[in-house]
């Protein structure tokens, strides 16, 4: 429905909409421009209250003369930079509880949408996650503009697009796709689009989670990150650069980037801001650390049902006794355990950190192998896989890299040999199977080999 022009006839239909008398914080203020009645609508924790008086003020000094129409009252009378012209009333509601400010003036058939918006948010402070010991220590904020603020500074350049688009039928959630023109797929950046356009998702309250699954579509018990999560602008920044797309939310510190591949989610920031050399010794330490978080437990199973095959060098492995419990029970156990631990970690308050920490190093030490529910062995290989799984950026990745390592456990426990070798080839199938938008693959440069892409793998160019 378009603005008809009759200011009391809107703001009937406003106040219905509105409800303020149970919505404390959306304002209505009633004004005279011009010898004409208006009103101004607008959201009290969104406005600056400073630029929005200034504004008033010369609104008050507007002539009759002055108002003829709607269009030059935004030309002659609105002194804001970012003010527009809407005419359809459901764009106007949005825009206010969006945080605009709107002035509907008695006889305009359209409002004047103006951007006074001052959201709550905190600083741009390095991400907890994601840090580096050099370069940039800002990273992304909850507030969608000011990410792309922060990516429009590292790359000036007019191919830059940032593109704004709305989902959720409730939330009508602010999305920016940022891309470079000429560089990035125009098939995928299609596909992103119409994903996003014709989402019927009554809202996004996951955020960058809920946004995944629109890009994704159908859901699958497929634990392995289909896309790149990063907080850091310079690494969005370099990824657009590259031909990628980035993804902003508004709400969520961080940004979806896609295409990606199972090396990309691996990469850190810290690969490139040292020099090549240090760089590639870096991504490949970290390759070979992510492998033996995979395989390190199961082997080391292995190695204790087949003594004969251990080498006599490395025989330390095994145990001198049989434990009361089964190793791999043991292992599956502290799988458990660690992520308990992690939970209640999230909860502790801060000045007990420190006293938790001393009492779980004295309780899961030297008690817990005295009481014969674990032995040593097993508790210093879980140590080890725990603390190694922090090498990968992601959450996602490391977490689906666990659940094909509990699976090894058990199947090699029952299995053995076999089993161990089927919980491999479960793992490779499922890396195989997983799909993310773009044309590479997701075990790219691998599988499609690219010689070229290898190279760049482990030797910056």
């Amino acid at each position: 429905m378009q603005i008809s022009g009759k200011l009391e006839e809107e703001k009937r239909r406003f106040a219905a909409i509105f409800d303020r008398e149970h919505n404390f914080d959306l304002q209505e203020r009633n004004i005279r421009i011009g010898g004409r009645d208006a009103v101004l609508y607008f959201v009290t924790g969104f406005t600056k209250d400073n630029i929005l008086e200034r504004i008033m003020e010369t609104l008050f000094l507007v002539k009759p003369e002055e108002m003829t129409d709607t269009q030059n009252f935004l030309e002659c009378c609105v002194p804001h930079c970012a003010a527009a012209l809407e005419q359809e009333e459901k764009a106007i509601v949005t825009a206010v509880l969006s945080g605009l400010t709107a002035i509907l003036v008695d006889g305009f058939g359209a409002a004047v949408v103006m951007d006074l918006r001052a959201y709550p948010q905190r600083t741009t402070s390095e991400p907890a996650r994601d840090k580096v010991l050099r370069g940039s220590k800002d990273g992304f904020m909850e507030t969608m503009v000011l990410n792309c603020a922060l990516i429009r500074r590292r790359i000036r350049d007019p191919r830059l697009r940032i593109e704004y688009l709305t989902t959720g039928v409730c939330s009508r959630t602010d999305i920016a796709l940022c891309w470079m023109e000429g560089r990035a797929d125009p098939k995928l950046l299609e596909d992103v689009r119409r994903r996003i356009k014709s989402s019927d998702m009554d809202s996004l309250t996951m955020n960058q989670e809920s946004m995944a699954s629109i890009l994704t579509g159908k859901k699958r018990w497929n634990p392995f990150p289909k896309y790149k999560f990063t907080e850091r602008p310079d690494t969005t920044s370099a990824q657009i650069l590259e031909g990628d797309i980035a993804v902003l939310v508004d709400n969520s510190p961080s940004a979806i980037i896609l295409p990606a591949t199972l090396f990309a989610i691996s990469e850190d920031a810290n690969d490139y801001y040292f020099p090549p050399m240090t760089g590639a010794y870096l991504r490949l330490t970290r390759l070979i650390v992510t492998l033996l978080t995979l395989v390190m437990t199961p082997l080391w199973l292995l190695a204790l049902r087949y003594p004969q095959y251990v080498p006599e060098a490395f025989h330390f492995i095994l145990l001198d006794e049989t434990p009361y419990l089964h190793p791999a029970i043991q292992l599956l156990l502290l799988e458990f355990i660690i992520d308990g631990l992690k939970l209640s970690s999230l909860s502790t308050p801060e000045t007990l950190t420190t006293s938790f920490s001393i009492m779980g190093a004295i309780v899961f030490g030297n008690y817990a192998v005295e009481s014969g529910w674990f032995c040593s062995d097993t508790l210093l290989y879980m140590s080890f896989v725990a603390m190694a799984n922090y090498s990968q950026p992601g959450y996602e990745l490391g977490y689906a890299i666990k659940y094909m390592r509990i699976l090894a456990v058990i199947l090699t426990a029952l299995f053995g040999i076999w089993g161990f070798a089927a919980a491999m080839a479960v793992t490779l199938l499922l890396i195989l199977s997983t799909k993310s938008p773009g044309t590479k693959g997701y075990f790219w440069p691998l599988i499609p080999f690219s010689a070229r892409g290898i190279v760049k793998l482990f030797f910056r160019l």
